[in-house]
């Protein structure tokens, strides 16, 4: 989908091809300006941006991806040593697989303690029922000195803001009017955004047990689009 009035080519380094190369912006959104070579979008750039500037050379480590497609995930199976990724699937039990790829919840992981370490994951926690337990795993299956390094839309407000919640299992409250996105491996179909997340997206890492968090402002098109990327790291001993 293209809005001409804000079509534009223009060359830009791009930090998933380490290159500089045509990138297109398609729309006035992050989501439409990407690199036309690797296909990333504003988001994955920025994501991989930040990555590269915190662990430069991460060849020799092992990395989960909450994703089982994508341009991050190409660029985690050509630079990491030992990738996984998933999807979520209702209607499979967490660890077993969908047409060769595996299930997990983030909110109970199937994966052994300090198994990873770098997590990462784009524009997927707001979707998570209880993001609390979710980054408390995360946080459980990196190793010591492990880090997760993520996107979520983030807000400006101080607050996050609930927009809905499971009261008990199969029991939905909303609190706000529904929210969606559109998750183009099911087909488009809409999944429910719980919350919009607020600037004490950092507290709520350190209340789920990291060490440190913070937000990194970065701009990776030659366009205005500056995408948050959010990094939380574990401590180097046991939580």
């Amino acid at each position: 989908m293209v809005s001409w009035r804000q079509f534009s080519i223009k060359r830009h380094f791009c930090s998933v091809c380490n290159a500089v190369r045509p990138m297109v912006r398609l729309d006035n959104n992050e989501i439409s300006a990407r690199c036309t070579v690797c296909r990333s979008t504003s988001i994955t750039l920025s994501l991989v941006a930040a990555l590269n500037e915190i662990r430069p050379n991460f060849t020799n480590l092992s990395c989960y991806e909450l994703s089982a497609r994508g341009p991050l995930l190409n660029y985690l199976n050509k630079h990491g040593s030992d990738v996984r990724c998933s999807e979520y699937y209702q209607q499979i039990t967490p660890g077993g697989y969908f047409q060769g790829v595996q299930c997990q919840d983030v909110q109970s992981l199937t994966y052994a303690n300090q198994s990873f370490d770098l997590c990462t994951s784009t524009e997927v926690f707001e979707h998570v029922p209880d993001d609390h337990r979710g980054f408390a795993e995360i946080c459980r299956v990196l190793k010591p000195g492990g880090v997760f390094v993520f996107t979520v839309p983030l807000h400006e407000m101080d607050k996050t803001v609930e927009r809905a919640r499971l009261i008990e299992p199969g029991k939905l409250e909303h609190l706000l009017v529904p929210e969606y996105h559109l998750d183009p491996i099911r087909g488009h179909e809409p999944i429910l955004v719980y919350r919009n997340y607020g600037q004490d997206i950092v507290s709520r890492l350190l209340a789920a047990g990291f060490a440190h968090a913070e937000i990194k402002p970065i701009k990776s098109t030659p366009w205005a689009f500056i995408t948050p990327v959010v990094i939380a790291y574990r401590d180097e001993g046991d939580i």
